[in-house]
């Protein structure tokens, strides 16, 4: 389309009407339209605009599909199958709003795909490669614009805990052993104070939720200050309102979402850099640089949590924030190793346990040192405690087999996997 100015030639001849053709009110028409100049849009200006090869006048036309109906909400359903992963998460977000059990049943058959970045380091914390990725995800709407996004996590095997040899290992990682994970869906993010606030408005079940408990004040910033059984009683809640079986990760599957099919300490690789995550990364004023993992340089200290996805950067999962930012409560009971631990990567509970026996945390936090922030590093503290700033969570999901249907059957999740991902 020409955006050069139109030159004024006067000629004796009849003025053409000057009122808008069909092609002009519903699509614009072709020439340049002078400043100030209104173009209708109309159900045919969506359809083409839809068609368009520019990604951001498709996104805009899917929000002014919603102005016609029916036709407009099948030209959405259409959208879902865009080859653009933003076009089908946009397209998936505005459908998840609706009603109508057609929508519902579309839905349930097609996840939209999302991208995200990569980056490996090396041994020096500097960056060496990045990777742009995708995964699928389900989306909950959970009222008043607030969504919860929930990534497709595959099946697989992986080896849980580290070796000694690891720097930071502790002997609660001992011993390594093999773990088959079952396909599940986790939280993009660990929950943010927004979606928690939207929780805690729903009918309580068997306590009641603060639902304002957080030290720092955000409704991006990660929830905090929260006690493994309010953890329980959001995911009880949720569950309720969506039909969905919400609840806290197994340490397993918490472990394996987080390692992605890596083996190293972190998921980006064998050190870390506070550029990537939200740790303790000074040393101390004695000058012990704990501050500091491997032969990585000394970073900075936040000081608070930051806001879920901020540092721009995902493992090859999709998922973000696994190290650091907020310690992560898991469902399962504290066990000071592995010994006899449960290989299917169910929840490994104590037949003895009281209501007051010890809860794992996983994933470290803004106030840790790298070593704490470890994939395999395994925390705990008492399930009543709450008032701590770093003491948040993350959710996972599972639906009927059937359901699932999109995922791969079985992957043998191994560093060798991801390098042809």
């Amino acid at each position: 389309m020409s955006q050069g100015k139109i030159s004024y030639q006067p000629s004796n001849r009849k003025a053409p009407d000057s009122s808008p053709r069909a092609d002009d009110a519903v699509l614009g028409g072709e020439a340049s339209l002078p400043v100030g100049s209104l173009v209708l849009g109309g159900i045919e200006g969506v359809k083409q605009r839809l068609g368009s090869n520019d990604v951001e006048q498709r996104l805009v036309a899917l929000k002014d599909a919603l102005d016609y109906g029916k036709t407009g909400l099948e030209l959405v359903l259409d959208s879902l199958h865009d080859e653009s992963p933003q076009v089908q998460f946009t397209a998936y977000s505005l459908l998840i709003q609706q009603q109508e059990p057609m929508i519902k049943q579309q839905l349930n058959k097609k996840r939209p795909w999302y991208e995200f970045e990569v980056v490996t380091v090396d041994a020096q914390g500097i960056v060496k490669s990045h990777q742009t990725k995708k995964a699928q995800c389900l989306i909950e709407d959970l009222a008043n614009g607030v969504i919860l996004e929930m990534v497709a996590i595959p099946e697989g095997t992986f080896l849980m805990g580290s070796l000694p040899t690891e720097e930071g290992h502790r002997t609660s990682e001992s011993p390594q052993h093999q773990i088959t994970v079952k396909s599940f869906f986790m939280g993009k993010y660990p929950v943010t104070q927004a979606q928690w606030q939207a929780v805690a408005a729903l009918p309580q079940i068997n306590h009641h939720l603060n639902p304002h408990p957080s030290r720092f004040i955000g409704a991006n910033l990660p929830v905090e200050q929260i006690s493994w059984y309010d953890a329980v009683e959001f995911c009880n809640r949720l569950s309720q309102k969506t039909g969905w079986q919400y609840r806290l990760p197994s340490e397993a599957e918490w472990e394996y979402a987080c390692r992605a099919g890596t083996t190293t300490p972190f998921h980006f690789g064998e050190t870390i850099n506070t550029d990537l995550a939200n740790y303790y990364g000074v040393g101390s004023e004695l000058d012990n640089l704990q501050g500091v993992y491997a032969e990585g340089a000394q970073g900075i200290s936040y000081e608070e949590t930051t806001s879920v996805g901020s540092f721009g950067v995902a493992n090859n999962f999709g998922l973000y924030d696994m190290h650091g930012n907020v310690s992560e409560w898991c469902a399962d009971s504290w066990h000071s190793s592995y010994e006899g631990a449960p290989i299917d990567g169910s929840v490994w509970k104590d037949k003895y346990e009281s209501g007051s026996h010890f809860r794992m945390l996983r994933g470290g936090s803004w106030g840790n040192i790298p070593g704490n922030c470890r994939s395999a590093c395994r925390n705990l503290n008492d399930p009543n405690s709450k008032h701590i700033s770093f003491l948040g969570f993350r959710v996972v999901c599972t639906e009927q087999e059937s359901s699932l249907s999109f995922l791969p059957i079985h992957l043998s999740i191994s560093a060798h996997f991801w390098k042809g991902a």
